[in-house]
């Protein structure tokens, strides 16, 4: 059986019923042929959707993660520069008592250097009035006695002359008188004794007062020394903490700049794979128009 189809231009061309059907086979064909690529297309994309909804769920994952690490690098930073402030007014502190400790250190010292001025000052003194009391001791004492000396020589030269003329006299008026003569000599010895006792318990006196000044400027000199001394090694003590708190703070602010430079750059990390996850999300709904687009026209087809 054959008909003809009217073409546009007017003209009549055979078409058979064969043709048709090889027409319609071609066509159904194609559309199953086409089915089938959708299908796959579609299968590939639910893959991908589900691939993209994992992803999705250990970004989110990691994303806490992350949130729950910068929460605790924040605790941390805060931990931190609570130290450093503390160890800033530790510092402080120990520059004032530094301060303090130096001040102290050189009003000892002016004291010291004072008070063993004033000794030696007094042991001038004492050095130039024992001179001077020896030296008048030697000048006046020892000339007067070499004088009385002398005249007790002479006086005696003459008693005993006058005792050799007495001798034959027993009973004479120069017996007499150097008997009395002897007795005042022994009370003049006595006295002259009693003199120089005393004059040696004085010399003793000031000799002790002496050795006891010495004495006590010793252990003044001692005790400043030991105070001196004291006072050096606080200083070099409080010297040697304020150098560890100096180093602890430099490396705590060096390990807050690391901190610091770790959370910017998982902050980074994190906006950036944030973002990869929306690239990845976004066409999903343009798969999903086209698989129900393509699922129509098999329906229609059907049909």
């Amino acid at each position: 059986m054959e008909s003809f189809k009217v073409s546009e231009d007017g003209t009549q061309h055979p078409f058979t019923l064969t043709k048709a059907v090889e027409d319609v086979t071609q066509h159904g064909y194609t559309q199953t042929e086409t089915l089938k690529e959708k299908q796959k297309t579609l299968i590939s994309l639910q893959a991908c959707l589900s691939d993209v909804e994992k992803k999705s769920e250990e970004a989110e994952q990691e994303l806490r993660s992350k949130v729950r690490e910068l929460l605790m690098l924040e605790g941390e930073i805060e931990h931190l520069e609570l130290q450093t402030r503390v160890l800033h007014d530790r510092c402080a502190s120990i520059s004032t008592d530094n301060t303090e400790l130096q001040m102290h250190i050189s009003e000892e010292e002016e004291s010291a250097c004072t008070a063993l001025a004033g000794f030696s000052t007094y042991r001038n003194r004492i050095e130039g009035h024992r001179a001077a009391v020896l030296h008048a001791e030697s000048e006046t004492d020892a000339y007067k006695e070499l004088e009385e000396k002398k005249a007790l020589v002479r006086m005696l030269t003459q008693t005993k002359e006058e005792l050799r003329e007495d001798l034959e006299n027993p009973n004479g008026n120069a017996v007499q008188m150097a008997k009395r003569e002897v007795d005042a000599l022994k009370g003049e010895i006595a006295v002259m004794k009693k003199n120089i006792v005393e004059r040696g318990k004085q010399v003793e006196k000031e000799c002790e007062t002496q050795a006891q000044i010495k004495k006590d400027i010793e252990i003044q000199n001692r005790r400043y020394e030991a105070i001196i001394k004291r006072l050096r090694c606080q200083l070099n003590k409080a010297q040697a903490v304020h150098r560890q708190m100096s180093g602890d703070i430099y490396h705590m602010e060096r390990q807050i700049a690391e901190l610091r430079r770790q959370l910017e750059s998982s902050q980074d990390s994190v906006v950036a794979e944030i973002e990869e996850v929306n690239l990845c999300v976004i066409p999903l709904p343009q798969s999903t128009s086209c698989t129900r687009s393509g699922m129509l026209e098999e329906n229609v087809f059907c049909q």
